[in-house]
């Protein structure tokens, strides 16, 4: 069995090159967040690496990014573009947006030939995050049997402002439902997520998704299967804005049936640089984690 892949959600560091916080250096060795990802990963035991960038971003990527691990990872790219629509669709007229993260896998399809975990590029999800889904994904499954990691709310938060989350229900160890809460916040014992109607209390150990799904192969004939049948709904109510979103994949299966997904449960507390200020934050944990001899002072050596 080869080694699962890793695909890597990174359109949407188009704009933000040239100083922007996804590229920032959060180490004295001038690694970014996405550095450790890949690093963990390896480590964990997936294979080749695809990146899923913008054309018009590749030469930057590439110069800030990809050509200092390509001597080390077998990296590969893939290129979200507005025009990747299924026959018969066009893209309408004035749209800027891309389609969304559903989407974004779809254009990397053709370099994923098995199972594969899927990630954003600007989160930090620690080692033991990579080990769980490796782990899973390199076990024998059913083509429908699909898993997604869980963090617990209270080491997804940051001090410095609220962040959206998927708050995650399960039973016997199965997602029964993902909810995106677009504003949560950190509360005594927990978080919280506040809504027009006032907030709902969120218990410490409450799970959340942080877009680190473990897939099967064949959730892309799902994700290709689906799409314009979601066009064909979203398109007439929000034709600038509406988007493709992979977590719809998963929570159509669970409540169709046709499909199941794993919580894998750890305990890796997330960074990430949400506002300006978390940055610091971020730094002081990769300097104790290096510290603690979790890595080494350069990951590419």
């Amino acid at each position: 069995m080869s080694k699962p892949t890793l695909v890597i959600m990174a359109a949407g560091m188009g704009s933000r090159f040239g100083g922007c916080k996804q590229i920032t250096p959060v180490d004295d060795a001038g690694h970014v967040i996405i550095d450790y990802s890949i690093y963990d990963a390896v480590r964990a035991g997936f294979g080749k690496v695809v990146c899923i960038i913008k054309p018009e971003m590749e030469a930057d990527f590439r110069a800030a990014i990809g050509d200092r691990i390509s001597a080390f990872v077998d990296l590969r790219y893939a290129y979200q573009t507005l025009d990747k629509l299924p026959a018969g669709y066009a893209v309408p007229e004035g749209r800027t947006k891309p389609w969304g993260t559903g989407h974004a896998v779809l254009c990397a399809a053709d370099q994923i030939d098995g199972p594969f975990a899927v990630i954003n590029a600007d989160d930090f999800y620690g080692r033991g995050a990579f080990q769980a889904a490796c782990d899973f994904l390199s076990a024998p499954h059913a083509p429908n049997e699909h898993a997604m990691v869980a963090y617990r709310v209270e080491n997804t938060l940051t001090e410095n402002g609220s962040v959206s989350r998927g708050v995650c229900t399960a039973e016997d160890g199965l997602l029964t439902g993902v909810v995106e809460r677009t504003k949560i916040v950190p509360r005594e014992g927990g978080a919280a997520f506040i809504e027009d109607d006032g907030e709902t209390f969120l218990p410490a150990g409450t799970p959340v998704s942080m877009n680190l799904w473990a897939f099967q192969h064949s959730v892309l004939d799902e994700l290709r299967a689906r799409f314009s049948a979601w066009l064909d709904e979203s398109l007439p109510v929000n034709p600038m804005k509406c988007e493709y979103f992979l977590p719809l994949i998963p929570n159509a299966l669970i409540r169709e049936g046709s499909g199941s997904v794993r919580v894998l449960d750890t305990d890796e507390r997330w960074f990430g640089v949400t506002y300006h200020d978390d940055l610091e934050k971020v730094q002081s944990a990769i300097r104790a984690k290096k510290a603690a001899g979790e890595y080494p002072e350069k990951l590419w050596k």
